[in-house]
């Protein structure tokens, strides 16, 4: 089965830290989805910017926003995609990972929408 870690941050967050924090971060978050690569669980992992842009089609018209969206409370700043025999399992590895401590990880099972 494959699950989805979403790493869900507090906006403003990143900026709060030094580049040297920063980068210190960064590279425990590397060495985590080195060693789920080496156990062979990791499937993809990627971190995101903290601006998007949201896209919506109603009635056929299509409409774009500009992020940051200063009324969002939070959002996603990396995922990891992992191969887990079950949702115990990918809890373990999600209480392992080091972004729990400044985040909150969101464990989802990825499947069909109509299930």
């Amino acid at each position: 089965m494959s699950y989805m870690l979403l790493i869900v941050e507090r906006p403003g967050q990143r900026r709060e830290r030094s580049d040297a924090e920063g980068r210190a971060v960064y590279q425990r978050m590397l060495d985590y989805g080195e060693g789920l690569t080496r156990r062979g669980l990791l499937q993809a992992s990627n971190s995101l910017r903290a601006t998007g842009v949201r896209f919506t089609k109603a009635n056929g018209r299509a409409q774009v926003l500009d992020g940051p969206f200063s009324e969002s409370k939070e959002f996603v700043g990396g995922f990891f995609l992992l191969n887990c025999a079950t949702r115990d399992e990918a809890l373990s590895l999600a209480s392992e990972c080091p972004a729990a401590e400044w985040a909150t990880i969101e464990v989802r099972e990825v499947g069909p929408c109509y299930e």
